[in-house]
C-alpha cells in the first residue's frame, strides 16, 4: 500500500512537472532538430567558399614593412601574400584590429566597396550576384556578425550576408539564410534570444533540472504496477 501510494504521489508530480517544463522540453527537441538538419558546413556556408589556388610570392619580392611609427600595440601575426595579383603584407594587431601593407612598406587605405565586391565575386559561389553592399562601423555592426570590427556587408541574390573586413580586406563570415535560423533557433534553445551567447543562466539551469527530475519520475513510474482489469461479463 505505501508503494502504491508512492507511485500516485509520483504520478501527480509527474504530470504537474509535465505542464511546467512541456514547452521548454518541445522548445530543445524542435531547436535541437533544426540545427542538426543541415550539415554544420551548410550552416556556416564552408561550402559556398571557392578553393582559390594559392601563388606563390615572386622571387624578386623584397618586403619592406616595419611598425608604424610610435605604435604600442601587440601584434598578433604578420603574413604576406599575393592577392588579385599584388603582394600584401598584413599586420594583425591583438586587439583585433589589422592593417595592410604593399611591398614597397606604403600603407594600404581601408577597402572599398568595389574591392569587396571583387573578393566576395572571387571567393564565394554565387558572389557575383550582389543585391546591395552597406559598410558598417565597429561599434554598429549587424547582429548576424557580432564582432566589433568595421566591415562591408556584401548582401547576394540569394540572401546571403557575407562580411568583408574593410581594415583586413579578408572575409571574415559567411550569414546564409540558413544560419540566420540555425542562430535563432540556437537562442531558443539556450533561453538566449538576447546575445545567443549565454548558455549559463539560471532559467535555463532551473528548466532543465525540473526536466531532468520529470524525465527521472517517468522512468520509475514505468516500473509501476497495475492491476489487471476485470472483464464483465456480457
Amino acid at each position: 500500500m505505501a508503494q502504491q501510494r508512492m507511485m500516485r504521489k509520483f504520478a501527480k508530480w509527474h504530470i504537474w512537472l509535465g505542464w511546467l517544463v512541456g514547452v521548454p522540453v518541445l522548445m530543445w527537441t524542435v531547436s535541437g532538430l533544426v540545427m542538426v538538419a543541415r550539415p554544420i558546413e551548410t550552416v556556416r556556408g564552408t561550402d559556398l567558399r571557392k578553393e582559390l589556388p594559392e601563388q606563390a610570392l615572386p622571387a624578386d619580392t623584397n618586403i619592406a614593412v616595419s611598425l608604424p611609427s610610435g605604435t604600442t600595440r601587440p601584434v598578433r601575426a604578420v603574413t604576406t601574400q599575393v592577392e588579385r595579383g599584388e603582394t600584401v603584407t598584413r599586420i594583425a594587431y591583438m586587439d583585433g584590429t589589422a592593417e595592410r601593407f604593399r611591398a614597397d612598406g606604403s600603407k594600404m587605405g581601408p577597402l572599398t566597396d568595389v574591392e569587396a565586391r571583387l573578393i566576395v565575386a572571387e571567393a564565394i559561389s554565387g558572389g557575383d550576384k550582389v543585391a546591395d553592399v552597406k559598410r558598417f562601423p565597429a561599434d554598429a555592426v549587424p547582429f548576424d556578425f557580432r564582432r566589433e570590427m568595421p566591415v562591408w556587408q556584401v548582401m547576394l541574390a540569394d540572401g546571403t550576408n557575407v562580411y568583408v573586413g574593410i581594415e583586413s580586406g579578408q572575409i571574415e563570415a559567411v550569414r546564409t539564410r540558413w544560419w540566420r535560423f540555425y542562430d535563432f533557433m540556437w537562442g531558443l534553445h539556450i533561453m538566449d534570444l538576447q546575445t545567443r551567447e549565454d548558455t549559463h543562466h539560471p532559467i535555463l539551469i532551473a528548466f532543465a533540472a525540473l526536466s531532468m527530475f520529470g524525465a527521472l519520475l517517468g522512468c520509475i513510474l514505468m516500473f509501476r504496477r497495475r492491476k489487471a482489469r476485470v472483464k464483465v461479463p456480457t
